[in-house]
């Protein structure tokens, strides 16, 4: 059957690239909690490492794509700028509620070691939904403007990363500080809102272009993607230096713009498999993980981070770690399988005598 314009907004390729996020993400978290202390300087949990870092970016940038799908349905829907404003800034409210509750459910399963602290993280949920907060004003333009609009604000948080870095924010709370300034351990605005942004403009482009012309935009997503990670790489490389301090895998901007070309790479990517590499309609255990990765980032973390296997934290060699990674996955596409089969999975255990739901009544059965 061929694919109407309607239909092709599910996007098919869009779950394929969150899906192999979702694969990256597991396997980075699995070496980061069960690798030996003595091998952490090893070529193989370096690179899996170094890819590990790519899932943050993804997910954020994808999550900017079905914004800006939002707003422009809320613009063709003929809402005024008010109305699509309040409608953005909902999605914000949403994942919110959904950070705070798994703050609060990793806290529960880890009491009483866990700090009080630990339920205010911000973590990669709580910049969604603090950037869509932010960026819910993006809403008031048409879908072509932000198309533009969207890409500056990418540009224009990559560019002040390092500089937020080093304004002095002594006196500013520390939740704020993580919100908005460059570290480590937390999701803040600046630089993390920066692939939200460009996501939006994405999928700006992508609500616009004819459904006949998304192949062509893809072949010039490749492009840009290849260009932004070889321009990053000398700009990073360059004997000189455009800010007086900064960090490559902190706030730099060669960074931020190196991670963006990889995603509007497996993008493309992505799309050219789904197109022509699969039969229409045919299951795909990665686009498995795509359909489902909340729930995947969810519960793994919990099992990995989690007391669950306290036993192999750190003590494990690299084919240990392997193993134990290809087992994590397999576990999370177990879960996602009967997330996404749950009437089927209920009614089997329905006829084994696990009831689900209310009794049927024997008197209407007949």
């Amino acid at each position: 059957m061929k694919k109407t314009r309607a239909s092709s907004y599910r996007l098919e390729y869009l779950d394929w690239v969150r899906g192999i996020a979702a694969l990256i993400m597991l396997q980075g978290h699995v070496f980061d909690s069960f690798t030996r202390a003595d091998l952490r300087t090893g070529g193989a949990f370096v690179l899996s490492q170094f890819v590990g870092g790519m899932p943050p970016a993804i997910f954020l940038f994808l999550t900017g794509v079905t914004l800006a799908f939002l707003m422009d349905s809320t613009e063709r829907k003929g809402m005024g700028p008010a109305f699509r404003v309040v409608e953005a800034f909902r999605r914000s409210g949403y994942l919110f509620f959904l950070a705070f509750a798994f703050r609060l459910q990793a806290f529960t399963f880890a009491f009483p070691a866990a700090s009080w602290q630990d339920l205010l993280k911000v973590d990669v949920l709580n910049c969604m939904g603090f950037c869509i907060a932010v960026f819910s004003v993006m809403a008031v333009f048409t879908t072509r403007e932000r198309i533009r609009f969207c890409a500056i604000l990418g540009l224009g948080i990559a560019a002040a990363a390092p500089l937020v870095s080093q304004m002095d924010w002594t006196h500013v709370p520390w939740m704020l500080r993580a919100y908005l300034v460059p570290d480590y351990r937390y999701f803040g605005l600046f630089p993390w809102g920066a692939y939200l942004a460009f996501g939006m403009s994405a999928g700006s482009v992508i609500r616009t272009v004819p459904a006949e012309s998304t192949e062509r935009v893809m072949q010039w997503g490749a492009l840009l993607g290849g260009a932004l990670i070889l321009v990053s790489q000398y700009f990073a490389s360059a004997p000189f230096k455009l800010y007086s301090k900064a960090e490559f895998w902190l706030n730099h901007p060669a960074q931020i713009l190196t991670k963006l070309g990889v995603t509007l790479l497996t993008l493309s990517l992505a799309f050219v498999w789904t197109r022509w590499g699969v039969k229409e309609g045919a299951w795909s255990f990665v686009r498995q993980f795509g359909l489902t990765s909340l729930l995947v980032y969810w519960v793994h973390i919990e099992l990995v981070y989690g007391r669950w296997f306290f036993f192999l934290k750190e003590r494990l060699n690299v084919p240990q770690t392997v193993a134990a990674a290809a087992t994590v996955i397999l576990l999370m596409l177990g879960l996602s399988l009967i997330r996404t089969n749950w009437e089927k999975v209920k009614a089997t255990l329905n006829d084994m005598g696990w009831r689900f739901g209310p009794k049927p009544d024997p008197v209407a059965g007949d």
